[in-house]
């Protein structure tokens, strides 16, 4: 007698799942003493409608039980996995600090770069004001009574008074030309007065004193020295200024005449109409 293995389970259907059970019922009815098994399986062939009242009575239990626990158990949904994941609290908080790190991340740029934006503008004006609004020229230079020693007089003006200027005078500096180079003279402001911060709102002139004793300066009109008188500043909005500073050099180039020049002599060199003046202006070079 061969041995048959039990039937595989998942290739039967409800109904033969059902009959699987029935004849596994009966078989245990008839090891207990109940009915042999081939009797059982005789009277299950003769009354096919009738059947063994034990096997009817567990066939009726089946259909009426309800459906297996395991059997109502489906996979999860992804959906459904989503959800629960995003209900899991810690996960919340670690999301809601990402996306509050980003928040951040995402306004410190912004204030940055309106900052940047703001300082860019100030800037652009203050470098206009410094160099569209604000003139600086030679007025006048002319001879101290000392006999040596020569006084420039610088004029500032600041075009848009309702803004003042904050001006920070650097010494200005005076250079003679010698040959192909130019070298600097003494140059100091006139006594009682000095170089320094100046709010500008309008107009303010500034003085030099210098002294010209060079020997061999170039004569690039007869009997004039060829002078170079430079004004450096920093200007800015503030009396108190961090980097809203711009800086201004300011050259003027005249030819001056030397104290104690022979006037004569320089009009019948150069052919001047009249008295030669003390000094000639020059455009910047």
């Amino acid at each position: 007698m061969t041995r048959r293995g039990l039937p595989d389970l998942s290739q039967l259907n409800d109904a033969q799942k059902d009959e699987l059970i029935a004849n596994l019922w009966e078989t245990l009815l008839a090891v207990e003493g109940a009915a042999p098994p081939h009797e059982a399986a005789a009277a299950r062939a003769d009354e096919p409608a009738r059947g063994s009242p034990l096997a009817s009575d567990l066939q009726a239990r089946i259909r009426t039980a309800a459906p297996s626990s395991r059997a109502r158990v489906s996979a999860p949904a992804p959906a459904g996995r989503l959800m629960r994941l995003l209900d899991y609290r810690p996960l919340q908080i670690v999301i809601f600090l990402i996306a509050l790190g980003f928040l951040a991340d995402a306004g410190i740029s912004w204030h940055q770069r309106r900052q940047v934006a703001l300082r860019d503008a100030a800037a652009r004006h203050l470098n206009q004001a410094a160099f569209g609004g604000l003139y600086v020229e030679m007025v006048r230079v002319a001879h101290e009574p000392d006999g040596r020693s020569y006084r420039a007089t610088l004029n500032m003006q600041n075009a848009h008074p309702d803004a003042p200027l904050y001006i920070m005078l650097n010494p200005v500096r005076v250079f003679v030309q010698a040959g192909l180079t130019w070298q600097e003279v003494p140059s100091q402001p006139p006594a009682g007065t000095g170089w320094g911060v100046v709010k500008l709102d309008g107009a303010r002139e500034y003085s030099v004193v210098f002294e010209a004793d060079l020997k061999d300066w170039s004569q690039l009109i007869p009997g004039y020295m060829h002078v170079l008188i430079q004004s450096d500043m920093l200007i800015s909005r503030s009396s108190d200024p961090t980097d809203d500073i711009v800086e201004r050099d300011n050259r003027f180039y005249v030819y001056l005449k030397p104290q104690g020049a022979d006037d004569a002599s320089i009009k019948r060199r150069s052919n001047f109409p009249g008295v030669p003046p003390i000094f000639i202006p020059m455009p910047p070079h």
